[in-house]
This record gives C-alpha cells, structure tokens and sequence, in this order.
C-alpha cells in the first residue's frame, strides 16, 4: 500500500534548503552577537562593553570585529575619555543592511524547522526494503 505524498515536485524542491542569504562572515557565534549588539545600538558600543555583552576576551573580540572590519560591516573608532584611550564600535550601513538580510534568511530557517516540528512522526517513513546499518 502506497502513502499518500504531500511533496512538492521535485523541480519545486531544487535549493529549497540551500538558504544562500546565510553569509558565512556572520554565521559564527561571537560575530552574530557582536553585529546584534551593533546594530541594537546604532550610535556605537565601546570596546569593554561590546566585550562583557559578548562574553568575549580582549583577544577574541579584537580578531572577530577586524573580520568585520574588513568585510566593511564594522567601524573602529578611537577616541579619549577623561584621558583615557577608547574605542567605539558602530556598524555600518552596509553592515546594518546585509546583517538585516542575513537574520531574515535565518527567520526562514526557523520557520521551516517549527513546520516540520509542528507535524506528526509517522514512523521511519521509508519505503519497504530499506533497513538500517
């Protein structure tokens, strides 16, 4: 006995999953909290700050932000308050745009996971005459 289907053709399924928006320079994890802490705050974040948001060491966050930097996603700024040297982080317009583009893909990774949750199990859902090795 044959299931019933309810897969689209395959002609409608090529790249369905390739999810070409998720830009690989913001998918990492300290990258995605470092542009997410930017982009929340337009204005700029100093340095120490940006770091205890992120959890990041010094080390870390430095590398990470010169990623972006040179990607054009990021500006370092440096500056002084009362006497001491800082260092301001903002995020471009580029940056703030093509970051917007790159969540509104993953929303739609998201939306498919929760989709396919949101169904019933119906068992292994192969054919007769597989079997597992």
């Amino acid at each position: 006995m044959r299931r019933k289907t309810t897969t689209p053709p395959a002609e409608e399924q090529n790249g369905r999953f390739a999810y070409e928006g998720l830009e690989r320079i913001f998918h990492e994890k300290a990258r995605l909290g470092i542009m997410t802490s930017l982009v929340t705050n337009p204005r700029g974040v100093i340095f120490s700050d940006l770091k205890e948001f992120c959890h990041l060491t010094d080390g870390n966050l430095s590398r990470h932000l010169g990623v972006l930097h040179e990607a054009g996603f990021v500006e370092i700024w440096k500056g002084f308050h009362k006497n001491r040297p800082q260092t301001l982080c903002r995020v471009t317009d580029d940056g703030r745009r093509r970051f917007l583009e790159y969540i509104s893909v993953l929303e739609s990774v998201v939306q498919d996971a929760l989709q396919a949750a949101a169904r019933p199990a119906t068992g292994s859902g192969l054919t007769e005459g597989w079997s597992p090795i």
